[in-house]
């Protein structure tokens, strides 16, 4: 989508979103499902879990309204760049999702999955209008490189991509997509509720309502595994290998251990840490590993989620279990470590072949196509709600 003109307000903004829908071709699948309705793309606003900062230097003063009153210009540059990531990585969600309209395995899943993509553009409209309405003409040139960027998963280029590497992971059938919506979601709700106390108001406000959004689709991917795993007709070694793929790819979106930005936005009270509420006080010692503090948490809930999946596997099919927490891992101390699924070292120069050996092969691919194909059902229906 070339861009022959600047935006200046929201409205400008808008239309050039309206382009990169219409490249996306969802409203044309969305328009050829019966008694769908069309979606409004709104502006949403939660209510904040305080009127105080909650965290950090600044915790017990008022929450920030407006940029201006953010005290520090570094303060507001993170903010800046919290707000464009966040705005980028829904946008290219919805990129990566959108092949898989073609190929659902049902109206109901077809019908859920341009839910999840509609919600997942608004969440990416609600971070260009923040960068338009708040940091003006610097912002509005952001929001419009929010529309311009494209997942490589979706455009094959590697030029002007997504600016995290999981968001150019192509999404290649619908066990992918039930992974990604329960783990690479799961990383988002994450991320959402770190922002969600965020000190500067209209942040905050946007990322609760979000977050009453991102419920389903997590939902979405769970129930869908389960679906899976309840028929019995995919084997669990490649469930397996596709959770290999995914919670490797998840964790690295907490971002490097012993971060400086992460650090900063905690102590200029924009990010938490998960669940900061529940959270003892924070000692000098865990400023440098607020990271990897979310990032352990979130692994702890997945490994719950797997339990819960265990339980529907039929009669003699292995369980799935997460690989080690440095298994395939490309961002912080990890990205250099030669770990296995089972936490044992591996030698540096048989690691590379380990590694494609327990992700999705495409001996895996090819069976899968073929089950697809064959009109075999492979997943069970979904219920309704």
């Amino acid at each position: 989508m070339a861009n022959t003109r600047r935006v200046k307000s929201f409205d400008d903004w808008k239309e050039y979103f309206r382009e990169w829908q219409k490249d996306l071709g969802l409203e044309e699948v969305a328009e050829s499902v019966g008694g769908l309705p069309p979606y409004e793309f709104h502006i949403g606003w939660g209510d904040l879990k305080s009127d105080e900062v909650e965290f950090g230097a600044h915790r017990g003063n008022r929450k920030w309204e407006k940029l201006v009153e953010v005290p520090d210009q570094r303060a507001r540059d993170t903010l800046y760049e919290l707000i464009r990531y966040q705005g980028d990585t829904e946008f290219a969600s919805s990129e990566q999702q959108r092949h898989l309209l073609t190929v659902a395995p049902s109206q109901a899943d077809l019908t859920s999955l341009i839910r999840v993509i509609r919600e997942e553009g608004r969440h990416g409209w609600q971070m260009a209008y923040l960068l338009i309405d708040h940091y003006g003409r610097e912002g509005a040139r952001e929001a419009e490189k929010l529309l311009e960027r494209r997942s490589t998963a979706l455009s094959g280029s590697r030029s002007n991509r997504r600016l995290l590497h999981t968001f150019n992971e192509p999404i290649r059938d619908w066990i992918d997509l039930y992974y990604y919506a329960e783990l690479v979601d799961r990383d988002g709700k994450f991320q959402l509720d770190m922002l969600s106390r965020c000190g500067f108001a209209p942040l905050a406000r946007s990322t609760v309502y979000m977050l009453g959004e991102e419920s389903y689709h997590l939902r979405f991917g769970h129930l869908g595994l389960k679906r899976i795993i309840q028929v019995g007709h995919v084997p669990m070694a490649i469930m397996q290998r596709y959770l290999n793929k995914w919670v490797s790819s998840a964790l690295d979106l907490f971002g490097k251990d012993a971060s400086s930005t992460a650090t900063w936005a905690y102590e200029w009270g924009l990010k938490s840490r998960f669940n900061e509420h529940r959270c003892p006080p924070l000692d000098e010692g865990e400023r440098e590993e607020l990271n990897d503090f979310s990032r352990l948490a979130y692994y702890r809930e997945v490994q719950g989620l797997m339990r819960q999946l265990n339980r529907f596997r039929k009669k003699g099919e292995s369980e799935l279990a997460l690989p080690d927490f440095r298994f395939n891992r490309k961002v912080g101390k990890y990205a250099s470590k030669c770990v296995g699924v089972d936490g044992k070292e591996v030698k540096a120069e048989e690691y590379k072949d380990y590694v494609k050996s327990h992700l999705p092969t495409e001996k895996d691919e090819s069976f899968l196509k073929g089950l697809f194909e064959s009109g075999e059902q492979w997943v069970a229906p979904m219920v309704a709600d």
